[in-house]
């Protein structure tokens, strides 16, 4: 089977029909929705978050840069071994696509929609596909995958009934990986030693520094 993935969108493009005219209207309603919720939740302050800024600090360096894609993506007569393949390929077409290092680099990713794959399906989906995928990808480019859909059951990482992954239309965000992924991987031990061995001597100054500007000192008495 082909790993060929569509085009990827700009979020400004999904207004202009000379992009998008080719795009069933499903596909662009559920791409216009994921859309709109990057752009009014995640982008944005929550009073549940457990910490300030926006819900996700890497989104706003994105969309200013202009690197932040959508693509929409039908699975729904295709088998876990075939999705794993797409996505596979999204990983390939990731490296190839925009800059390769610096701000930029880091602030690339792309949203991979599923507008026909149902909230509770998607759990198991993903759940199949990223054990199959996340870890070689990581391990062998530094790529990150991340799911999203309605009901998801991650939290936010300093408030623990905040739910900031439940996204309107299930997708897969590809990204590459940062130092600051460490707070994701603290209860992970196998992906703790990945990112350890990935990030060598600056992971280690990247947890000082949090210990730091934490009162674990006071603690001690």
């Amino acid at each position: 089977m082909s790993t060929h993935t569509t085009d990827l969108f700009l979020l400004e493009d999904l207004e202009e029909v000379g992009r998008t005219g080719e795009l069933a209207q499903s596909d662009l309603d559920a791409l216009r929705a994921v859309a709109d919720w990057i752009t009014t939740f995640v982008v944005s302050p929550h009073e549940d978050l457990g910490r300030a800024g926006p819900v996700c600090p890497f989104v706003p360096g994105a969309l200013e840069r202009r690197t932040l894609w959508l693509a929409p993506e039908r699975i729904a007569d295709r088998d876990v071994p075939q999705v794993v393949e797409l996505v596979n390929g999204y990983r390939s077409r990731f490296l190839a696509t925009g800059p390769t290092d610096g701000d930029d680099a880091d602030h690339s990713v792309i949203v991979v929609v599923f507008p026909d794959l149902s909230a509770d399906r998607a759990r198991g989906v993903f759940d199949e596909v990223l054990r199959e995928v996340a870890a070689p990808s990581y391990v062998e480019d530094g790529i990150v995958f991340g799911p999203f859909y309605e009901g998801h059951a991650g939290t936010a990482i300093h408030n623990t009934s905040f739910h900031p992954f439940r996204s309107p239309v299930p997708f897969l965000f590809v990204r590459r990986g940062v130092i600051g992924d460490w707070e994701f991987f603290l209860d992970e031990p196998d992906w703790l030693d990945h990112w350890a061995h990935r990030f060598g001597a600056s992971a280690v100054h990247a947890l000082a520094e949090q210990l730091r500007r934490s009162p674990w000192r006071a603690r001690r008495d």
